[in-house]
């Protein structure tokens, strides 16, 4: 179980926006579940927010108007015999407060008043819900999240970001339909953000390195790539100047072990192992670059763990754990660690 202090920290170098002052009063405060956090740092976005000023777009609109403006729909105003009120339907644009990025920000703090958090988390919500008032809510489970960012709403990324997060965590839907709200968030949504964190940490932590998480192309001889899966990194350590590449794939999981039949033995998982050797196997390797591979779980109560280095067919590859359940001091020791392998 990570400690909601450390889900904090995560966080911050996941959305390294965290990191600014605004939001450091909230480190101090003491969260008794995860709701009760997320609900901080979204309070405390939105607030700031509402002083530079909702983001606003041209909605299109159609609705019958005394005063015609924008194109004039004839059909649909006879249809609907708006005519002999004196009115006719328009079709026009409108600048208005309900943008997307609005509407998912009040449809998560809706969710957000329904979960496990504190009266007085419900009460700053409802006051900043005041300012949304022009604004319609969406259905929670049928968001697009592939937002267009520009310098005009580039500040909300990290809102939107965050509400994702909220709504993939805490919203469930039971067997008969209802929803649910639960104060923790998932292990799928858990581990989207511990990936985010280890590559925000070293981005943040280690400027002298080059973390990033690119895709790496398959090294086929016929140059021919149709139909072969992308290969998306999590987390790849670049130090050019010693010649050194770390490809890591971060894994967050329930059991970080397999049971293998007969005998019950637990064994790595094979899937991930396959999965890191071919990302090594398949890197654009430079002349003098030495690539290795690691796994880096998330570290479980279960007596046994990942841990080991192995030589495959020239590149060395590692299975380690994180131990994300102590004090954020120890666990950027282990990463720091980690990150001495390409120096």
């Amino acid at each position: 179980m990570i400690p909601i202090r450390n889900i904090y920290y995560m966080l911050a170098y996941a959305f390294q926006v965290l990191h600014e002052q605004g939001y450091k009063d909230v480190a101090a405060e003491d969260f008794r579940n995860t709701a009760e956090l997320l609900a901080a740092i979204l309070c405390k976005g939105v607030s700031v927010q509402i002083k530079r000023g909702l983001c606003r777009q041209y909605i299109t609109k159609e609705e019958p108007l005394a005063s015609p403006r924008g194109k004039l729909e004839i059909g649909e105003s006879i249809k609907t015999q708006v005519l002999r009120k004196k009115q006719i339907v328009c079709t026009y644009d409108e600048f208005s407060v309900n943008a997307y990025t609005n509407r998912i920000i009040k449809t998560t703090m809706a969710v957000l008043l329904r979960a496990d958090i504190s009266k007085a988390r419900k009460k700053e919500i409802r006051k900043l819900l005041v300012f949304f008032d022009g604004v319609d809510t969406l259905d929670a489970h049928n968001i697009n999240w592939n937002i267009q960012y520009d310098r005009n709403n580039q500040t909300y990324r990290m809102m939107i970001e965050l509400c994702r997060f909220v709504l993939n965590g805490l919203l469930q839907t039971t067997a008969d339909g209802s929803t649910r709200i639960m104060d923790y968030a998932d292990d799928m949504t858990m581990a989207k953000l511990y990936e985010k964190f280890i590559l925000g940490y070293y981005q943040r932590e280690h400027p002298d390195i080059r973390a990033y998480s690119p895709q790496i192309a398959w090294q086929v001889t016929d140059g021919c790539r149709t139909l072969l899966p992308t290969m998306q990194s999590d987390i790849v350590l670049s130090n050019k100047r010693a010649g050194k590449t770390l490809i890591i794939d971060a894994k967050f999981y329930t059991h970080n072990m397999q049971m293998k039949a007969p005998y019950m033995t637990q064994t790595l998982h094979s899937g991930n192992l396959y999965q890191i050797f071919t990302y090594v196997k398949n890197w654009d390797t430079a002349p003098g670059e030495t690539v290795a591979g690691m796994l880096l779980y998330a570290k479980t109560d279960d007596a046994v763990q990942p841990d080991g280095d192995y030589q495959m067919s020239g590149n060395q590859i590692s299975v380690k754990t994180l131990d994300m359940n102590c004090e954020f001091a120890v666990i950027a020791g282990q990463l720091d660690t980690i990150a001495e392998r390409v120096r």
